[in-house]
């Protein structure tokens, strides 16, 4: 009987022990696994999903949209809205240069050329993207972009950049006819700029030339026409800067681009890529200087121009063009350098009023003087 009992008690014990070695293994795997410890108290997520949160980044705004338009919202870029700025800044600049003294910029232009920005962008993109799909098949960065990833057609890429065009074309009708025939002008340095990279190591020289034709086209939406003394000084320092944040831009993807045969200026500068940024920001700065002097500017653009010089420094000694994040990084804070002078210009432009005021009262106190 009692052996029995013995028997049963031993079995009893066996299956205890099995079991809490087998919670035990359980517990390890799930703690291996991250989930927090027993014991320690978790909300309770509540009935019904989860809600996302609220984010106003661009890229947030994009995948909350309609999923059938994400795709056409990835192809112009909305979700990476620092391109956009990119070719807007030198627009406000010109903008902001033809504003009469004391006043401050035209608001309605900035506004016209901020949605033709927009507009001009997406169709650069989408051209863009249209030109490289085989190629950006082969890129890691690129390889998810709409045309190549499939979720665009070719048909229906040529049918929204047409919708694109014609939206850009109403801004541009919106302006005087000097400026509508120069911004059409524009048009081949858009189509023809992505093919640059397959023929020379300067395509950041062509994107140059297009994205900052806002700088001559802003001036003449105001003015009428072109003031060549303040506008080539004034595009010329675009092209420069221009330079300097797409060759670090270019520097993310050297190394496919080198596999698959295109070319760009981080190829050609390789190691010395610094001593090139350095020569076009010194080339920059000293261009923008000239712009002050010949469109009468004041204490305000100059120290903007000081504080943009040490952006530039800063930018360029501290850049590490073999990690791609930090070549990214770099090349957004272009944003908040384009701002500096934006700031500068309509300062300076401000304090113009302010010399101005201050000139006529000394004048009419020594004509007083004189009676």
């Amino acid at each position: 009987m009692l052996g029995v009992r013995g028997a049963a008690v031993a079995r009893g014990l066996q299956v205890l022990t099995h079991s809490w070695r087998r919670d035990s293994r359980a517990l390890v795997l799930a703690r291996a696994c991250g989930a927090p410890p027993t014991g320690h108290w978790q909300p309770s997520a509540g009935p019904g999903p989860r809600r996302r949160r609220l984010s106003l980044s661009a890229a947030a705004v994009v995948n909350s949209a309609p999923r059938p338009l994400q795709p056409y919202l990835r192809l112009m870029r909305l979700d990476k809205p620092i391109g956009t700025w990119l070719l807007y800044l030198p627009c406000t600049w010109s903008i902001g240069l033809a504003a009469e003294p004391g006043c401050f910029p035209d608001w309605y232009m900035l506004s016209l050329f901020g949605t033709g920005a927009v507009l001009m962008r997406g169709a650069g993109c989408t051209i863009n993207d249209m030109w490289d799909r085989d190629y950006d098949k082969k890129v890691i960065r690129t390889m998810n972009r709409p045309i190549a990833a499939g979720d665009i057609s070719i048909f229906r890429s040529f049918i929204f950049l047409g919708g694109q065009l014609t939206l850009a074309l109403g801004v541009l009708l919106c302006l005087n006819y000097y400026s509508i025939a120069l911004g059409a002008a524009s048009l081949l340095l858009v189509i023809t700029y992505p093919l640059m990279k397959r023929i020379t190591y300067w395509p950041q020289l062509a994107l140059g030339l297009t994205f900052n034709w806002g700088a001559l086209l802003g001036w003449s939406a105001v003015k009428g026409s072109c003031d060549p003394s303040v506008c080539l000084p004034l595009y010329f320092s675009g092209i420069m800067w221009t330079l300097i944040y797409d060759t670090i831009y270019a520097h993310q993807d050297k190394r496919d681009d080198a596999l698959i045969g295109l070319k760009s200026t981080a190829l050609r500068f390789r190691d010395n890529t610094k001593r090139w940024l350095s020569g076009f920001g010194v080339a920059m700065l000293g261009a923008l200087s000239l712009v002050g002097v010949n469109s009468g500017q004041t204490a305000p653009y100059y120290t903007a121009l000081a504080v943009v010089g040490a952006h530039l420094a800063h930018q360029i000694y501290t850049l590490d063009i073999h990690r791609p994040e930090d070549c990214w990084d770099k090349f957004t804070s272009n944003r908040t350098l384009g701002l500096i002078v934006l700031l500068g210009i309509v300062l300076g432009n401000l304090w113009k009023e302010k010399k101005t005021d201050e000139a006529k009262k000394s004048k009419d106190s020594r004509i007083k003087i004189s009676k």
